[in-house]
């Protein structure tokens, strides 16, 4: 059993082939599509249950759409960014709706946690059009799309599970697709705040971080779940495993035939660092010091993203 440590499809890929030393997956099929400079597609699709057990996700489709320099983005680099992210959730929307569906937007996390916050953030965002055709349609366009919104807030404050709260929303109002927003872990400190996954499989609230929480999909919901998750934190462990790569490449610049370094660096360090970092019961959790500046210029992609996808 491998511990990706990651919430993202591509991530767990990438290290499954190279635990195994494999180039392709039974069950797994990827391609990838260069934008620009700074903006990278990637899909993977799980097909059967071979590629479900090596990558420790569920059959559908994974989008990763990774942006790079965004702490420094300009707002010609954010439209375009989120013109891709509206492109690549439209084609995923449409696929289980129809124009017309009604869809409910929500953003999963904690407002007064930074990290966490993307969510509820995005939801400010969202042009809800739900209450116009309900009660003012003499001022609605024919063919607009029913869209509601919601931040249903986290269970340490509510008191109830996520997924409750939905089933409460999905029977009264009966919308024909979520999309859920939601903070992920990376195995990578440069995805911070820079990638955003799209896929059709739903989301477990938590399981990054080791607080999982019931599973918000098609299984648990009834109607299709589209989730959009981006990356705001990486485990210490994973972060000092990489840096002690770093340092040994730096080092065998300098020994190139040091048999003992390669040997260190091509071993998976994770589980020993991680060991050696947790302070009895806890492991540590870490995001960079950019990340307000990292989550506003997130929030306008995804925001952006979603509306121009529905509407």
């Amino acid at each position: 059993m491998y511990n990706f440590r990651t919430d993202l499809a591509l991530e767990r890929k990438d290290i499954y082939q190279k635990a195994n030393k494999l180039n392709e997956i039974d069950g797994v099929e990827s391609t990838e599509e260069i934008i620009n400079e700074l903006i990278k597609i990637s899909k993977v699709k799980i097909v059967n249950e071979n590629g479900e057990k090596a990558l420790g996700k569920a059959k559908g489709n994974y989008i990763t759409i990774d942006v790079k320099n965004l702490k420094i983005a300009e707002e010609e680099e954010i439209q375009k960014a989120s013109e891709v992210v509206s492109k690549e959730l439209r084609n995923m929307i449409q696929i289980h709706i129809d124009k017309q569906g009604e869809v409910l937007v929500v953003g999963l996390g904690n407002i007064y946690v930074t990290p966490d916050a993307l969510g509820p953030k995005v939801i400010n965002e969202i042009d809800v059009t739900r209450h116009l055709i309900n009660y003012l349609p003499q001022y609605v366009e024919d063919g607009t799309r029913s869209v509601s919104a919601i931040a249903p807030g986290v269970l340490g404050t509510t008191g109830i599970e996520t997924v409750e709260i939905l089933k409460g929303i999905v029977q009264n109002i009966k919308p024909k697709l979520i999309i859920v927003i939601d903070a992920l872990a990376s195995r990578s400190i440069d995805r911070i705040s820079s990638t955003i996954q799209i896929s059709d499989t739903g989301i477990v609230p938590g399981a990054g971080v080791g607080n999982t929480r019931q599973e918000i999909s098609e299984n648990s919901l009834g109607i299709p779940v589209i989730s959009m998750g981006i990356p705001t934190v990486v485990e210490l462990a994973t972060l000092v495993s990489d840096g002690i790569d770093i340092f040994i490449d730096r080092l065998q610049e300098k020994a190139e035939s040091n048999d003992y370094l390669n040997q260190l660096q091509q071993k998976d360090k994770y589980e020993e660092v991680k060991e050696a970092l947790n302070v009895g019961e806890y492991n540590m959790i870490v995001t960079p010091k950019e990340i307000d500046d990292l989550i506003e210029n997130m929030k306008d992609i995804v925001a952006r993203g979603i509306n121009f996808a529905v509407n």
